[in-house]
């Protein structure tokens, strides 16, 4: 399979897209000032405990503090080998995390009260799992874990995990027995599916590499004061190199200056890859050229037609997203069921597409066009699991419902592109909808009553209306605009605004 990985960088904004067959797949947006912070280290001190919610928050030096709930903590044992608890598998979601799975990692049933393992003011090493989101402060754990080109370093369990994409059952047992046998502290380590058929060498300089930078980030956080920040993730090219890159992609970036960066990154860390970073240096805009902002700007719409005439409508809202599917201009050729299957299982391809392109994170409900047979719903339940195959985030999904609905999660570390994007309305607030002109023309007419029982004597009442609520009130309404005037005694004169919203009008009285 083909890829490209295109880097467009500007003064304040930097984007990265992967583009696997041609197709966008993914996009990840970093911008000056709002640059995304997950996998930062930071040394905290905890501001606030709330056992009632066994929650923790802990000041890193942002706007808004961390929260850390009781089963991202974990505490040390009598023997100095650390005590775990139930955690959420792998990484953010820049990384594979539903590829990664520590299969040994024994799980608490019940977890200390949080009281008793934080206290105000205590220096706690944390690293970040989330972004902060609107209102919400960043997620953070102190299960700290470090990514490599081929490992995932893991100081606070004692285990070796292996990808579940390796499914090779000799390979993994061969890159298990090979890691083990080099670590010398006994600390945890994730072999990811790079890593599948490399030498023992090269998982040997990962391992050591990662030794190293965990040593440091022990250095820096004994000196460093709360909060601070120990330890910066890479930058986003760097970190799209090392976590997105296969041997049948070409990276391209359009920015001198970072081209050389990304060249020293890879020739003092993944030297194989030198040769596959290229200049883009035409006079078209990279993205441009490739067809990626056609497609950002299609991924900013609420509706997506399918190929075949269908369509699917996605709604985010605060608490989940809902996908909506439709057969719209498809009526198929034979039957209702087939014409209905044939829609729903192409709507679980796009689906999947859109989830990963607008990185829609959290609950996610899909409501498939209703099928009578059992058959067809296992269908479109099999294409769904299938094409989730290929993301990356960590993905949990029912069966389909009485009603036709799939319910189901995936893992969400960073804002959706949409928020990103764009901004809420400053006049429908959010809505998606506005006021029609027969609304506001009533609401004006009872304001005009208003305004003219406040003033017996009468006079002219003065009503300032956009052009759609004023054309209708010529167009439609004259006879009751006279029936109004000889009604309460005044004189009525309409003014149209053109730089006034539909949504808005101005009665006075003169």
């Amino acid at each position: 399979m083909s890829a490209l990985l295109l880097c467009n960088v500007t003064g304040h904004e930097t984007r990265v897209a992967l583009v696997e067959n041609n197709m966008l797949t993914e996009l990840f947006i970093e911008r000056t000032g709002g640059h995304g912070i997950v996998g930062n280290i930071y040394k905290g001190r905890v501001s606030k405990i709330l056992p009632g919610m066994q929650v923790a928050f802990v000041d890193i030096g942002l706007e808004k503090a961390g929260f850390l709930y009781v089963s991202d903590i974990y505490r040390a044992q009598g023997n100095g080998r650390p005590n775990f608890v139930e955690r959420e598998e792998g990484l953010d979601e820049e990384e594979e995390t539903n590829a990664v799975a520590v299969e040994t990692i024994p799980k608490h049933e019940e977890h200390l009260p949080i009281d008793q393992l934080l206290k105000d003011g205590q220096e706690i090493m944390v690293q970040v799992s989330k972004d902060p989101m609107a209102t919400k402060g960043a997620r953070i754990t102190n299960y700290i874990s470090l990514p490599g080109r081929y490992l995932v370093y893991m100081p606070n369990t004692a285990q070796v995990g292996v990808s579940r994409r390796i499914e090779n059952e000799d390979e993994r047992k061969r890159l298990r027995e090979s890691v083990t046998s080099m670590r010398k502290n006994g600390s945890g380590y994730i072999i990811r599916t790079a890593a599948e058929k490399k030498e023992k060498a090269d998982l040997e300089h990962d391992l050591i590499f990662l030794d190293k930078l965990w040593a440091s980030i022990g250095e820096n956080f004994e000196s460093a004061p709360s909060p601070s920040v120990v330890y910066e993730d890479l930058k986003l090219i760097h970190r799209a190199i090392r976590d997105l890159y296969k041997k049948e992609i070409d990276i391209v970036i359009d920015y001198p200056q970072v081209y050389e960066e990304a060249k020293a990154f890879c020739g003092s860390y993944l030297p194989d890859m030198v040769e596959k970073i290229h200049l883009y240096s035409e006079k078209e805009p990279i993205f441009s050229k490739y067809g990626i902002e056609l497609e950002i700007e299609r991924a900013l719409d609420k509706k997506v037609w399918l190929k075949s005439g269908g369509y699917i409508v996605i709604d985010q809202t605060e608490a989940l997203t809902a996908i909506d599917v439709n057969t719209g201009k498809f009526v198929g050729k034979r039957d209702q069921e087939e014409t209905i299957l044939k829609t729903n299982l192409e709507a679980a391809q796009e689906i999947v597409y859109q989830l990963r392109l607008r990185n829609i994170g959290g609950i996610i409900i899909i409501d498939f066009i209703d099928m009578e047979r059992q058959e067809s719903k296992d269908k479109v339940y099999s294409a769904l699991e299938l094409a989730l195959k290929s993301d990356r985030s960590k993905t949990n999904i029912l069966k389909i419902s009485e009603l036709g609905l799939v319910e189901m999660t995936r893992k969400r570390s960073r804002d959706s592109l949409s928020r990103i994007q764009t901004a809420i309305c400053p006049h429908c607030e959010g809505r998606g909808r506005i006021k029609s002109s027969a609304t506001i023309l009533f609401e004006m007419y009872r304001a005009i009553r208003q305004i003219a029982g406040q003033t017996p004597g009468g006079g002219n009442v003065i009503c300032s209306a956009s052009p759609e609520v004023a054309e209708l009130l010529m167009e439609e309404e004259p006879s009751y605009l006279e029936g109004m005037e000889n009604d309460l005694g005044v004189n009525i004169v309409i003014n149209t605004d053109p730089n006034m919203h539909q949504e808005k009008f101005h009665v006075w009285i003169e």
